[in-house]
């Protein structure tokens, strides 16, 4: 498996991370920027869990290897986040490659 180039899994944050929390950061760094780029934050959860297209019918997101489940508001949370740290470090890392 190739690696992302993203390392938002390890970025610090303000919350202290469980097994499930830095597993949705590890999603978030396989996501491909394109697609991160086309969410929106004003979109509606059930757009949100379309968007994404890995969410279970019960509405929690398809995450492997986790202690708990994850919502659609966690969800939107982190995913914030993570385009925040994308923003951020998008320069660095595209100049990188």
């Amino acid at each position: 498996m190739e690696q992302p180039v993203w390392n938002f899994e390890q970025e610090p944050g303000d919350e202290r991370l469980d097994e499930t929390g830095v597993n949705l950061r590890a999603y978030f760094d396989r996501m491909p920027d394109e697609k991160m780029q086309q969410y929106r934050p004003e979109w509606t959860d059930e757009q949100t869990i379309e968007w994404d297209d890995n969410f279970r019918d019960d509405g929690d997101l398809m995450l492997l290897c986790s202690e708990r489940e994850v919502d659609i508001r966690e969800y939107r949370r982190v995913l914030e986040n993570c385009i925040n740290y994308r923003n951020r470090v998008r320069t660095v890392v595209t100049n990188d490659r």
